[in-house]
């Protein structure tokens, strides 16, 4: 799931926990901000200046730390993506504390009171970050992106870009910004076309019920949301694909979700009361769930837990990596200031397309692709601990009530339940059941401190 959020506080004493067992920093060592002190102020001395085009950002309103500004024109037929993506490795000095920290870190961490940032606020909110308040240092990368939705790499260059305007989702529609839409849309008809089954998850925000029961109340994305998601993934293709072709870089690849997971999931649907026709693919399934309903946002959940996990993996001679859910080649470079990776993918991308040496070399890339799996790793431990914490608390003060479940797999520990009126995967004790039946069972214990719920069978 995408985020929940916790405007009341109920998460708050299981969540230091969380930061205390993951060791999640508080801040960031004397040494590295006082680097970001002294490099805040480089000059962008190796940028070209495109100044006067009209580069807009589209984030959260109350967003700071802007990874990403955009700028669209027609070419034909086509339509050219200029992507201004923020120059952080212009302030980051190679072999610095700051480089060293964000090489422990891999990644942003987001939890619902507060996140854990990659590098220092006064560059990922300040220097580096694309606000509109004057001339960024930034990479651009321009995409072509035919009718059909097929993108191409057109060309990199170190620009500094002037951001028009600090958009936001909340108060945008893409058909606000000339071409948005229309980009969206082909970039859909594209995903179509290739198989891939990616859809937008919800966010979820806990909250307290004038009966004293907690719920996650889920917000699926906006328009506006899943039009920008189309310019990064337009952009992250194109890089991958020329990337690839000159035999350099690191990639995310993900393997389909095996037959098992696909009967889990057909199973879970069905919980849930979403109609899967037996023809239809997962893929073909996945892209009409609406992830703004209740049961929608369980499917989402029940994809992210039964699906294959991603990973990176660097550039090997005839290996083909590949993305399943998104039937591409791909790699991660739109985000720089909140994934360690992006940096490096797109210096390499850059030094590409100037025709000059890729300043990582492979094996670099392979020690990238292991701190980032690393990363992920633990920024996935931290989610499913958070998720727990969110169930528990929401079903605190409940033992003792019965609810509706199908059971969606077997095992030697019993079996995987799905409940049906709320968005909670779950264990119990039951081995005389099949998988496929609608059982009845009893909360037990909802133990927030162990993030763990304890359910049994009622006959």
């Amino acid at each position: 799931m995408k985020a929940i959020a916790d405007p009341d506080g109920l998460l708050t004493a299981g969540l230091a926990t969380i930061r205390t067992q993951f060791s999640v920093p508080d801040d960031f060592p004397p040494e590295v901000l006082a680097e970001a002190e002294r490099t805040k102020d480089r000059p962008p001395t190796e940028h070209a200046d495109w100044t006067d085009r009209h580069f807009v950002t589209l984030d959260p309103a109350t967003s700071t730390d802007l990874d990403q500004a955009f700028a669209l024109e027609a070419s034909g037929s086509d339509i050219l993506l200029h992507y201004a993506l923020a120059d952080i490795g212009w302030f980051v000095p190679t072999g610095g504390a700051m480089e060293a920290e964000a090489c422990k870190r891999g990644v942003t961490l987001y939890l619902p009171d507060g996140r854990a940032r990659l590098y220092p606020a006064v560059l990922s909110e300040g220097a580096a970050s694309l606000l509109p308040d004057g001339p960024r240092p930034a990479i651009v990368a321009t995409v072509r992106c035919s009718p059909a939705g097929e993108v191409a790499l057109e060309g990199m260059t170190r620009a500094l870009v002037h951001s028009r305007a600090k958009l936001a989702y909340e108060t945008t529609a893409p058909a606000d910004i000339p071409m948005l839409a229309d980009f969206a849309a082909r970039i859909e008809r594209a995903g179509e076309a290739r198989g891939a089954a990616t859809a937008s998850p919800p966010d979820q925000e806990l909250e307290r019920g004038a009966d004293g029961t907690y719920s996650l109340h889920v917000r699926a994305w906006l328009p506006s949301e899943t039009a920008n998601s189309a310019l990064s993934l337009a952009a992250n293709i194109a890089i991958a694909e020329a990337l690839f072709a000159a035999g350099t870089g690191m990639f995310r690849e993900m393997p389909p979700p095996d037959d098992r997971a696909i009967a889990r999931l057909r199973l879970t649907a069905r919980a849930l009361g979403l109609e899967w026709p037996e023809n239809a693919t997962f893929a073909q399934f996945n892209r009409t769930v609406d992830t703004g309903t209740r049961a929608g946002a369980a499917f989402a959940l029940a994809v992210r837990r039964a699906t294959g996990h991603a990973s990176y993996t660097p550039f090997v001679s005839g290996h083909v990596p590949w993305h399943a859910a998104l039937g591409a080649t791909y790699t991660h470079a739109t985000a720089p200031m909140r994934r360690l990776a992006d940096r490096y993918v797109l210096e390499a991308a850059l030094a590409l397309a100037q025709g000059k040496p890729s300043p990582s070399d492979a094996d670099q890339f392979a020690r990238l692709c292991k701190a980032m799996d690393a990363a992920d790793t633990r920024e996935g431990a931290i989610e499913r601990a958070v998720l727990d914490l969110a169930e528990t608390v929401m079903l605190q003060g409940r033992e003792g009530e019965i609810f509706a479940a199908t059971v969606t797999e077997r095992d030697d520990r019993g079996a995987r339940i799905q409940l049906s009126d709320l968005p909670i995967l779950a264990r119990v004790d039951a081995h005389r059941v099949a998988t496929g039946e609608e059982i009845r069972v009893r909360l037990i214990e909802a133990d927030t401190k162990r993030r763990t719920l304890r359910f049994e069978r009622v006959n």
